[in-house]
Order: structure tokens, then sequence, then C-alpha cells
């Protein structure tokens, strides 16, 4: 016979503060959830066309395709939809000797707000090998209100390699009235040839971003910053025309003479990308690829 007694005082204990009812309330609350994502890629000369060598990707990190380019083009992809504190993403390529590898992304990156003590990391190494050209052109990465981001990125040239990198950084979206208020970036860029450094470059900005960047001694009020590398022998004949290019918050010169440097402040990504894309034209020889223009 069924013993209603003993429904009863269970009832009771699992209603009435008991010991079971006080461990379900201890619970932590689960961590969220954290985007990881690894993707590795090579190129090779075939028969005077680059293609293919190795690919390898997991977690976030999707690469694709597109057919019909001049030379093998790849379209990073972060599935995640963004960055965001805790998140880590970690890149490498190599261009194989004699072959040309264009990189870049899908659409602009986002860095969105972090919870306190987290960082969203992302690191990047790429390696050109002896008479071979990487262009690293990804989009504008956005920093939103909150964000807490630390980038990496190093390549490896070969003595006669070619390079053509630019890092596009937009301060906040102006046109939506976005302002950086609390938020954090740490940047760092090292470019080495057979080892010796050939370029370095390193960003710190924590707290009230948007009042930082509004001094004349920082960025003069910009919400906009690119800074471009090219290094290949034609560097020296390509600097007129890129001065004559820039507006007045831009410059460019030679590290020496296959090494070009340039950077360029601008008030929102309109205006930056509206500078960015005559240079990069000239110095993609009109391949740019299609995606820096939808």
């Amino acid at each position: 016979m069924f013993d209603f007694g003993k429904l009863a005082l269970i009832s009771k204990r699992l209603s009435g503060g008991s010991s079971i009812n006080q461990q379900v309330t201890k619970i932590a609350p689960m961590a969220q959830p954290r985007a990881r994502g690894e993707a590795r890629l090579s190129s090779k000369l075939v028969t005077g066309r680059s293609c293919l060598d190795g690919l390898r990707q997991s977690g976030a990190s999707k690469i694709l395709f597109p057919s019909g380019r001049p030379h093998l083009e790849a379209i990073l992809i972060n599935t995640a939809g963004g960055v965001t504190g805790g998140d880590r993403f970690r890149l490498e390529a190599e261009a194989g000797p004699g072959s040309r590898l264009t990189m870049t992304t899908q659409a602009a990156e986002r860095a969105y707000r972090a919870q306190p003590g987290e960082i969203g990391r992302v690191s990047t190494r790429l390696s050109v090998g002896a008479g071979a050209r990487l262009d690293w052109l990804p989009q504008e990465l956005i920093l939103f209100q909150g964000a807490a981001m630390e980038r990496r990125l190093d390549i490896e040239l070969a003595e006669d390699a070619s390079l053509l990198m630019v890092e596009p950084i937009i301060f906040g979206r102006r046109a939506m009235g976005e302002r950086l208020s609390s938020a954090e970036f740490r940047d760092r860029i090292e470019v080495r040839r057979n080892g010796r450094p050939l370029y370095l470059d390193g960003v710190r900005l924590s707290g009230d971003l948007t009042r930082a960047l509004s001094s004349d001694v920082t960025a003069g009020g910009a919400g906009a910053v690119a800074s471009l590398l090219y290094v290949a022998q034609d560097a020296g004949s390509h600097l007129g025309a890129l001065r004559a290019m820039l507006p007045p918050t831009g410059g460019a010169s030679l590290l020496a003479p296959d090494v070009l440097a340039l950077r360029c402040l601008a008030p929102d990504s309109f205006e930056l990308r509206r500078a960015l894309l005559p240079i990069l034209d000239r110095l993609t020889g009109h391949t740019l690829p299609t995606s820096w223009r939808l």
C-alpha cells in the first residue's frame, strides 16, 4: 500500500527550506560560453600560378577562397560575429616561395563589450617566403563601448619578399553617436626581415578613449586611424603619388629605399575608407578584394 505519510514528508522537505533546497541555491551560475577559433593556411607556386598548399581551420574561424581572382585570395570569417572578453582567435599563414597570397576579411571585425576582468585576444603570425608576396588587407576593426581587446600581429619576411599590410581601426561609430568612455585596446605589430626588426608599432589605450583621442598630441579628435606598410623594390616610386592622395591628417615616408610606411587619421570610417581605397588600388595593382567594395 502507498504510504501517503512519506509523500507528505517529502513534499514538506522540498518546499520548506530543506537541505535539498539549500544545495540547489548554492549552485554557482554557469560561465558564459566564449568563442575559440584557429586557422592555418599556406600557398605555393605551381606552373606559374599561386595555389593553396595547406589548410586547417577549427571553431569560429573559417576561410573561403573566391574563384576567378588573379592570384590566391583568402577571405577570413569569424562565425562568432565578433570578439568579446574571453574569446581567443589564432591565425597562421605562409606565402610559399614565389607565390602571392592575399588575405582579407568578409566584413569589419567588431570588438564588443567585455565582462569585468576579461579580455579578447587575437594573435596572427604570417610568413613570406623567398620571392613571394603577401597582401594582408583586413577590413576595419570597430571598437564598441566597454570593449577589451588585445591583438598581436607578427610578420616574418624573407630577404627578397614583398608585403602590403593595412590595419584600419574605428573608435566607435560616429554616425550612431557612439562614444568610448570606457574601453581597453592593446595592439602590437612586429615586422621582421630575416629576423631583423623592420617595423615595430604598438598602441595601448585604456579608459575614456574618446577623450584620450581628442588631444592634439594624440589624434586631434579623429575617430578612425589606419596604419599601412608596403615593402617592395618599387616602394620609393609610390611615395609622391600616395602623399598627394592623403588628406591633411595623413602622412607617408620611406623607412628604407624599399620600405614605405603610412598613417592616416579620419573623423569616421567613411572618410577613412575614402582615403584608403585609391591607395590600396594603386599598391595592389587594382586587384583589391571585392569584399572591400561591398
